[in-house]
């Protein structure tokens, strides 16, 4: 379904020329409003009359995460107080939190992004949206909520946590989609799996899945335990949070990102430069119509590609690829690079293994260790297979894919902790 098709298939003539004619009026409205632009654009030379085109953007500065705690709470605010219809922030575990605000106007066109995703995964009017996303400020709660209510659906805000209540909820309410992250999605289906509820004996039909990255296993895997289609929502919060970017149910492959508000560059994470289309860098954003928290060439430290190449659902606007990963995310064991989402792929190749999983560094001296915790997905599986030979097996094709030996520990079913929201993939004990 196509929630806004004058937009959404809109000929890519006419996005890049509203692109351009947006991206100047952005320059302009944070240049004026925002002193840190001014100082920033005037140590590189360029002021927003220097863009003419859309490829002029690259003489302007990046923006990152350190920038926004530089200017902590509001200094990267670019209207009065009195205008900021809403703040959020994040958690600010790393450091101080990261504070954006939203407009009137911003949150309209925010639903409008999130209506167009949930219409992309399957959702129509008169659904049931079960919204397992955080409420507070996380911007995944409330960002699903106003877009579904956008799109006509009725919501239940479930928000996080509560397994029990939610498999009731799920049961008793006749959700017809889930929204949540993808390994809590997986926590629900044992759950009601647990309770004897088999996959299409819900109303469900599709689920919206991110704020963590995932592999197409996983999503497989969550597609059988909770019998749906499962697609990938992207966003983050100094961007605008989630609905930046959608995949489509008919294709599955690449996030559609609405372009008439957003543009989007794949750099190289150590030199800037941008890289060819199809090439794995990291993703730079710049908003095009936000008011209240305008950026402008924001690294994301998120891995991914871009495409152009059509889709099968006619929307036009360019594609991402799934995240890969993130930049400060990527493990380095040993001299090599590792990203876990990698483990994940391979453990879950597995089906008798559950998609759970852990991954713990430490020292032995001074050399890294890597140690990978899986679990069986019930006691009837653990016991098909002559343990030492499997897991011989196992561990030789973690070997093989991540080009570093891992000692690899399977468990017995429940063992690793829970998902109450995003899952914690990697425990590094190698400065303790």
């Amino acid at each position: 379904m196509l929630w806004n098709p004058t937009v959404e298939t809109m000929p890519r003539q006419a996005i890049l020329a509203l692109q351009l004619e947006r991206l100047q009026q952005t320059l302009q409205h944070a240049y004026k409003n925002i002193p840190l632009y001014q100082q920033r654009f005037a140590s590189y030379g360029v002021s927003p009359e220097h863009l003419t085109t859309l490829d002029d953007l690259k003489k302007f500065p990046f923006t990152t995460k350190s920038d926004l705690r530089d200017t902590y709470p509001f200094g990267m605010f670019a209207v009065p107080l009195q205008q900021v219809a809403r703040i959020h922030a994040s958690s600010g575990t790393k450091g101080k939190a990261t504070v954006v605000g939203y407009t009137a106007a911003d949150l309209d066109n925010w639903a409008e992004c999130v209506a167009r995703a949930i219409a992309s995964a399957g959702g129509k009017p008169g659904d049931i949206l079960h919204n397992a996303y955080g409420y507070g400020l996380f911007t995944g709660g409330l960002g699903l909520h106003a877009g579904a209510e956008r799109l006509g659906c009725t919501v239940v805000p479930a928000s996080g946590g509560f397994t029990k209540r939610q498999t009731t909820l799920l049961q008793d309410f006749g959700a017809t989609g889930l929204s949540c992250t993808p390994s809590y999605a997986v926590n629900l289906a044992e759950a009601l799996l647990a309770e004897g509820i088999e996959p299409g004996q819900l109303a469900l039909r599709f689920g919206i899945f991110g704020a963590e990255p995932w592999s197409e296993e996983m999503r497989k895997r969550i597609e059988t335990l909770l019998g749906i289609d499962a697609v990938d929502i992207y966003g983050l919060s100094e961007v605008m949070g989630p609905g930046v970017a959608v995949e489509c149910a008919q294709e599955k492959n690449g996030l559609h990102v609405w372009e008439d508000h957003f543009l989007f560059e794949v750099v190289d994470p150590q030199t800037g430069e941008a890289v060819p289309n199809g090439t794995v860098g990291e993703l730079v954003f710049t908003s095009l119509t936000k008011e209240a928290f305008p950026v402008v060439r924001y690294r994301t430290g998120d891995l991914a590609s871009r495409s152009d190449e059509p889709c099968v659902c006619g929307r036009t606007h360019a594609k991402m690829s799934r995240i890969k990963g993130r930049v400060d995310d990527m493990l380095i064991v040993r001299g090599v690079n590792v990203f876990p989402q990698e483990v994940e792929a391979e453990l879950l190749t597995v089906p008798e293994l559950a998609p759970h999983y852990q991954i713990v560094l430490a020292k032995n001296g001074p050399l890294d260790t890597m140690e990978v915790h899986a679990e069986w997905r019930s006691e009837e599986d653990s016991a098909k297979y002559p343990l030492d030979a499997f897991h011989h097996t196992l561990q030789h094709a973690l070997h093989t894919r991540l080009q570093i030996a891992a000692k690899l520990i399977i468990h017995p079913p429940f063992t690793i902790a829970r998902s109450e929201g995003k899952a914690v993939r990697v425990v590094d004990r190698r400065d303790l």
